[in-house]
């Protein structure tokens, strides 16, 4: 596919998303940035999570697990739902009973300032590196398919892209995200959908036959009791999806400000029903994917792998599927990332400045304004960094999945507020904050000489539970 035609296409995709925030934009203050005025249909907010939740990360990565993994990835799907039950019966009801607009704020009612912004500093830690992972993931993709033919420097892509995502959402925050997420799931999964039907064509599959294909493959086995040492065995990863599910969507002020914009607890309830079915029945069709691509990949000779192997068919196998797959990359990309720089925003705004108490109403759009500029400024930096300072690929990686870890000390931190009456010794939070993560990580490494045991995604649990245990140290008597 000529550069050229790739680059007309990302101008008129972000056309069409700078015309949506010019009609969400009107008359928008800090309670549409924040709330979107608590307007937001339900089933508009549910269909735009897709996009945000997926990412694009799991765009490019999940297909290319089918090959070493299979679909055991499904087991962690699984563990979703039930996650998302606990946010649905037990986190929304608490966000909408308080009213809310940072999720970090029950940490402060509950516990105290220093747990509060012990919360809210490891969102935004966790955020930032993972907001600037994914798009380091797609930046690279797009320089090598676009921008280096155009003889464009990485540290120019990573500048343009920031500053497009900075363009559609510094007036009207979440307003604006709601609809465009909508509109970026919708080019995601028209992807999804167009690379299966060119794949499946190519393979010789039939449209009726295809889910009989699948399932009758070796590579679509789902379940692993075998072998509870192993990290893709099934309760291993069942409960490791609840828990991921519970914090980086119900403990995560990005996710759960979306859900913040419906117009009651009844309609984010709704929002989040739909969104659980939608998004276990995509990702199956992602792992769907994966396995024609690696049979595509076998049958022709292509040796691509992992991340590699989804871009490069797509890119070599004619122009229609590869448009299809840059505009569905951009999107999943961009419909978590602009999500991502809304919500840092909000939650530095009035988590660590805390704007609603301390500033005039007058003040407080032009701070959330500069905020917003800083965030920008951090995300551009921290992936140039990526790029040409931490070179080594298998770092960046393990900085993404030492993200994960941060997550760890808010479950903890909310398993107590929720679970027990106990209070606790408010200034020694950070500090048990800070220890939960290091000795988790320190566990990990050694857990298969130590234990014969690999953690995998269970080591979020581990975090959580030594948080929970340094809080009962430290309760008040």
């Amino acid at each position: 596919m000529k550069p050229l035609y790739i680059l007309l296409l990302i101008k008129a995709y972000f056309g069409v998303l700078l015309l949506i925030s010019y009609f969400t934009g009107k008359n928008s203050g800090n309670d549409a940035f924040f709330k979107a005025n608590r307007q937001s249909p339900w089933y508009i907010v549910a269909f735009g999570m897709i996009g945000a939740s997926l990412s694009g990360v799991t765009f490019i990565s999940v297909p290319g697990w089918v090959e070493a993994s299979q679909f055991s990835y499904m087991q962690v799907v699984l563990g979703y739902i039930l996650g998302y039950i606990v946010i649905g019966l037990v986190l929304l009801p608490l966000y909408y009973r308080l009213n809310l607009t940072s999720i970090y704020t029950y940490l402060e009612e509950r516990f105290g300032t220093y747990s509060y912004k012990t919360g809210a500093s490891f969102f935004i830690l966790s955020r930032v590196v993972g907001a600037s992972f994914r798009l380091f993931l797609v930046a690279n993709v797009l320089q090598s398919i676009l921008f280096d033919a155009l003889h464009i420097p990485f540290w120019v892509t990573v500048i343009i892209t920031i500053l497009l995502i900075w363009l559609y959402t510094f007036k009207s925050g979440i307003k604006t995200i709601v609809w465009t997420d909508t509109l970026q799931t919708l080019f995601m999964l028209i992807a999804l959908g167009v690379a299966i039907y060119y794949i499946s064509d190519d393979l010789g599959i039939q449209g009726s036959n295809l889910l009989t294909y699948i399932i009758d493959s070796d590579l679509s086995k789902t379940f692993f009791f075998d072998d509870f040492k192993s990290a893709n065995y099934f309760w291993k990863q069942f409960l490791s999806g609840a828990f991921i599910a519970i914090v980086m969507t119900g403990l995560d002020q990005d996710m759960m400000q979306k859900n913040l914009t419906c117009r009651s607890l009844k309609d984010a309830q709704k929002n989040m029903f739909w969104f659980t079915i939608v998004l276990t029945v995509v990702n199956f069709i992602f792992l769907g994917l994966g396995l024609l691509l690696t049979q595509y990949a076998s049958q022709y000779g292509i040796d691509a792998h992992k991340d590699q192997l989804f871009s490069t068919i797509a890119t070599q196998n004619g122009v229609g599927i590869a448009i299809f797959f840059v505009l569905g990359l951009i999107a999943a990309a961009y419909s978590s990332a602009d999500s991502a720089l809304t919500s840092l925003t909000t939650s530095f705004s009035i988590d660590i400045l805390g704007i609603e108490k301390n500033y005039d109403v007058a003040d407080q759009v032009k701070i959330r304004k500069k905020i917003h500029i800083l965030f920008s400024f951090i995300l551009v930096t921290v992936i140039i960094a990526f790029k040409y300072i931490i070179k080594d690929e298998s770092v960046i990686a393990k900085l993404f999945v030492f993200a994960g870890y941060t997550y760890g000390p808010l479950l903890g931190l909310y398993a107590f507020g929720l679970f027990t009456k106990f209070k606790v010794k408010d200034h020694l939070v950070p500090i048990i904050g800070i220890l939960s993560p290091i000795l988790s990580y320190i566990i990990s490494i050694n857990s298969e000489i130590w234990f014969g045991f690999k953690f995998g995604f269970f080591i979020l649990i581990l975090n959580g539970i030594l948080t929970f245990l340094g809080l009962i140290l430290i309760r008040r008597k």
